[in-house]
């Protein structure tokens, strides 16, 4: 069970400079996680201002 980041996602990019394994990049519409790579480690979801990263 991997992180995904919702529709609530603002672009800002903290998720992305917080993850320790790089598997979060920008989308064209808001930031994406790569599943495959995901350690579920919770760091996306503890910097992001609108809670965008959840656990799918």
């Amino acid at each position: 069970m991997a992180y995904k980041i919702g529709d609530a996602c603002i672009s800002c990019g903290a998720c992305a400079d917080e993850c320790p394994v790089s598997c979060i990049s920008a989308g064209d519409d808001k930031y994406m996680i790569n599943e495959d790579e995901c350690i579920e480690c919770g760091a996306c979801n503890s910097v992001c201002p609108v809670e965008a990263p959840q656990l799918d």
